[in-house]
């Protein structure tokens, strides 16, 4: 597979979550959920306009915003940036 940006903006108690291709999102959130430490996300938002969809992770006692960071960042399909604000 093809190397794919997210984009991440950590908010107070989740984490924002943008990913470069719908498909790309749907692929992600899968092998997310491979992760013993990954419990949900609110549902996506397709973008058709940009073809980028959304999503936000909430943060647990065993997923922490620097924790989750690093999980996405080990992910080698991943490209992963700070969202611009």
């Amino acid at each position: 597979m093809k190397a794919f940006q997210v984009w991440i903006r950590p908010l107070s108690s989740a984490c924002r979550v943008r990913v470069d291709g719908i498909r790309n999102a749907q692929w992600l959130l899968n092998r997310l959920s491979e992760s013993f430490v990954f419990k949900s996300s609110e549902p996506l938002d397709d973008d058709l306009a940009t073809a980028c969809s959304s999503f936000r992770v909430q943060y647990s006692s065993q997923m922490s915003g620097p924790r989750f960071a690093k999980l996405l960042a080990a992910i080698p399909e991943v490209s992963l940036l700070p969202e611009p604000v």
